[in-house]
């Protein structure tokens, strides 16, 4: 070829690559400058089956009910057994396993740190669990990456919290029946007072209800046909309302991505309501777990599946129900590409990217998910090693210690164990939770943001 013919052959290829990577640059900035507003609402001990957008007859939730129509309800959505090592997955991306649950590590990265990085405003607003229930300051919301916080360090097992306000205490009370309320005002004076206007936002709200000690305001106590947990249910479902009001008032609705879900299924068992202490009289003070086996503290379904709704509008498809495998773990990566900013590449991360899920971009999720030195799923299929973990008062009488095998797909309710029937299968998911199991191979704060 002359050498005239080659320059220009030469010269052309480099104007399309240029032109590539000018394309190609174009695109990942202007996801990165959309930045939506994120806002999380994270409730406690929540059924699965508690709202009527996922079975619920007699509680009446209108306004989640019609998140879910603006959104996606999904139905195979996982969080973690207990409410600390939940919120450590959540934060962190990262089974508790790595994590640690209620001793999170000041060493860990959560996504309010990396979201900072990037340009946002963070804020967390509730309960936090997981510096030992304890002010430890590098473990408390400012040191992990939230600008704001007000809430409790801890739960409200004795019927009263003790409120922080940044790192200062900010007093306390045994009037659990207004803490909804509470954290709901304290999202709204955020959003409406102290928030920045030109940035985009992180808000973690982190509800106490329906943790245990339950109880309702007197505007809402005795109106509900569930009794007092419905009542409960019910005016949390009205306070959301509230918030929801909130971003179209201020104009952030379509900016703002809306993630509603649990820490883990409903307290159900009755080795803990049989010695329940401190209860409102008369109270029952657990939800429903549907058609789900157990309930809070197993490593059955009830246990670890919970209610998870989505919305943003014209983004996130409306009206849409999905069975896709998806997890609090996957938030971090998710947002990460929503948001702008690096997954930590010094340690293991356990979540996976789902923003083509959320985008209905497709319609396939996790492959796996492990539960805490109990089991793995992968697919339809479901293992239980037989001696698997359980919190005391998840143990059912009359379980034996035998491998577990089911098929979700068939059998939700984890009732006909197959493991005799398909021992290879068993074998392999024993395999595939070993290498889960197997740890980070990283030096967790070798590279400490």
């Amino acid at each position: 070829m002359p050498k005239k013919s080659l320059w220009i052959f030469l010269n052309m290829m480099t104007q399309r690559i240029v032109f590539c990577l000018t394309l190609m640059l174009l695109t990942v900035t202007g996801a990165a400058a959309e930045q939506p507003n994120i806002l999380i609402i994270f409730t406690d001990d929540q059924g699965y089956a508690d709202l009527g957008c996922y079975g619920n007859e007699k509680n009446q939730t209108p306004r989640l009910d019609q998140l879910a129509k603006e959104g996606t309800r999904f139905t195979c959505f996982y969080a973690q057994t207990v409410c600390g090592p939940s919120r450590s997955a959540l934060l962190t991306g990262r089974y508790p396993i790595r994590s640690k649950g209620w001793g999170m590590p000041a060493s860990e990265i959560t996504f309010a740190e990396l979201m900072r990085e990037s340009g946002y405003q963070t804020a967390c607003i509730g309960k936090w669990d997981v510096s030992n229930r304890k002010p430890i300051v590098d473990r408390m919301p400012n040191a992990q990456g939230f600008d704001y916080y007000f809430g409790t360090l801890g739960a409200n097992d004795s019927g009263g919290v003790s409120f922080h306000e940044n790192n200062e205490e900010a007093g306390s009370t045994r009037d659990m029946g207004s803490l909804t309320t509470l954290y709901t005002d304290k999202a709204i004076a955020y959003l409406k007072e102290r928030r920045d206007p030109e940035r985009p936002f992180l808000l973690y709200l982190a509800h106490t209800m329906m943790h245990t000690v339950i109880d309702a305001s007197e505007r809402f106590r005795g109106k509900s046909a569930g009794g007092l947990y419905g009542d409960v249910v019910e005016e949390f479902d009205f306070e959301t309302g509230r918030l929801l009001d909130t971003l179209d008032e201020l104009d952030l609705n379509r900016d703002t991505l809306v993630i509603y879900t649990s820490d883990n299924g409903p307290w159900n068992q009755p080795k803990y309501t049989e010695k329940k202490k401190g209860h409102p009289e008369g109270s029952i003070f657990w939800g429903e777990a549907g058609p789900l086996r157990n309930g809070k503290g197993s490593c059955y379904e009830a246990g670890y599946r919970v209610p998870c709704i989505v919305r943003w509008p014209d983004r996130v498809p409306g009206n849409r129900v999905s069975d896709a495998i998806f997890a609090t773990i996957d938030f971090l990566p998710t947002f990460a590409t929503l948001c702008g900013f690096e997954v930590p590449k010094d340690r293991r991360i356990d979540g996976i990217d789902q923003r083509d899920l959320l985008l209905g971009n497709r319609e396939t999720g996790r492959k796996n998910f492990y539960f805490h030195e109990a089991g793995v799923r992968q697919g339809k299929w479901k293992y239980l090693i037989s001696d698997a973990f359980f919190h005391g008062y998840a143990v059912e009488r009359d379980r034996k210690k035998v491998d577990e095998l089911y098929d979700l797909q068939t059998d939700i309710g984890e009732q006909a164990n197959l493991a005799g029937k398909y021992p290879e299968k068993v074998s392999n998911l024993r395999a595939l939770m070993q290498v889960i199991e197997a740890g980070d191979k990283l030096d967790p704060t070798a590279n400490r943001r």
